[in-house]
Formats: structure tokens, sequence, C-alpha cells
């Protein structure tokens, strides 16, 4: 009888095995080297990726100064407020333009500042939270959150102050149910939301400019 002919082996299989062992080698010596090491491997990779971005002059009115600012096309307006100009009143919130804790006005209209960046508003006027109050006295609707308690951690206010002066400016304060359609991109997670809308309706019928 006749041997069994041998099965035809792939003339790259040998490489194929060898590449596919060096591979698993490498995969299981990276699993093996301690978290801090590999944590540091990043941050100096961050650290040069950073010095690799050419940085742009930008210049803004920022509550009634003027900045001539030189910053990464990728910087958030959100982080140059808080990381650059120190204006920590803006808030850090979900980052992704759900909470609305980072609202500010820009030229005016509300955006929330962690959706844009910030060589898109060169040469234009930002008001952070800081710039509603004038010196000790404070703005009608910073009085009327104070006033209805539309606070309780505090967390989410700033940016619930910023959008609910825009929300009267626009023409929506009409009604509670109209509050709370043009306020609701502004989540309060502790759920003063009556205490809010009764502070903005004050401020509406109040008559005070906002």
């Amino acid at each position: 009888m006749a041997a069994n002919p041998e099965p035809d082996v792939p003339a790259n299989h040998n490489e194929n095995r060898r590449t596919f062992l060096k591979q698993s080698s490498l995969l299981t010596a990276l699993a093996l080297v301690p978290a801090p090491v590999v944590s540091a491997a990043e941050a100096k990779l961050d650290e040069r990726v950073a010095e690799s971005i050419e940085k742009v002059p930008l210049s803004l009115k920022v509550n009634g100064k003027k900045y001539k600012l030189s910053v990464e096309p990728r910087t958030t307006l959100l982080d140059l407020l808080r990381e650059n100009l120190h204006l920590n009143g803006t808030k850090k919130g979900c980052d992704y333009g759900q909470c609305g804790a980072c609202t500010v006005h820009v030229e005016g209209q509300r955006v929330n500042s962690c959706l844009s960046f910030a060589v898109m508003h060169d040469g234009q006027e930002i008001t952070t939270i800081e710039g509603l109050a004038d010196g000790d006295k404070l703005h009608p609707m910073q009085e009327a959150f104070v006033k209805h308690d539309g606070f309780q951690c505090g967390y989410c206010t700033p940016g619930q102050i910023m959008s609910a002066v825009a929300c009267v400016r626009e023409g929506h304060a009409g009604s509670a149910d109209e509050i709370r359609e043009y306020m609701s991109g502004n989540i309060c997670r502790c759920g003063a939301y009556s205490n809010i809308v009764a502070a903005i309706q004050d401020v509406k019928q109040g008559g005070q400019k906002v």
C-alpha cells in the first residue's frame, strides 16, 4: 500500500509562525509592564504631540477686557476660559454639550463652550458668569436665583444663569412651559427646576434689564 502523501505546507508557513510568535511575545511583554511606566510613556507622547502643534494668535474680549493670546487650534473655548484666563465660574460638566454647565455668551448668544474651539471666536466678545455682575452689585438674574433658591449644590448654577439671561433676551420666557422648553439644555442634577423657572419668571415679570 502506498504511503499517505505529506500535506502541502505553504512556503510562508514558517515565516507566518515566527511573526505570530514575535507579536505574541511583544503583547505579553506589554501586558507585564507596570502601569506607572505605561502612564509615563503616554504622558511623554502627549507632551511631544502638544509641542509639535503650532499655536495660533487669538484676540478676544472677555467680560469687557481685551486679550491677545497664543493657543493650540484644538483648545476649546471652555478650556481657554478656565485654564488660560482662570475664569473658573464656567464649569466643565459632561464635555459633550449635553448638560449646559459650560454655557457662556458669545456676541450675546448662548453657547456651549465645551463644543466650541477658541480659535472660532477670534475678535468676538465673550461674557462669562463673572462678567454679569456690576462690581459688588449682582445681576438681576443672580439676585432672583438667590431669592428663589434656584440652586442647591451650585455646580450647574453659572450655566443655568447664563442660559436664563439668554432665555429672557431671546423672548422665550412668556410662560413656565416655554421657559422649561428653552432651558431644557441645562441639567440640574439636584432637581431645582421649579425654583429656576420661578426665578426667570420673576425677572421677566419685573421688567429688569438683562
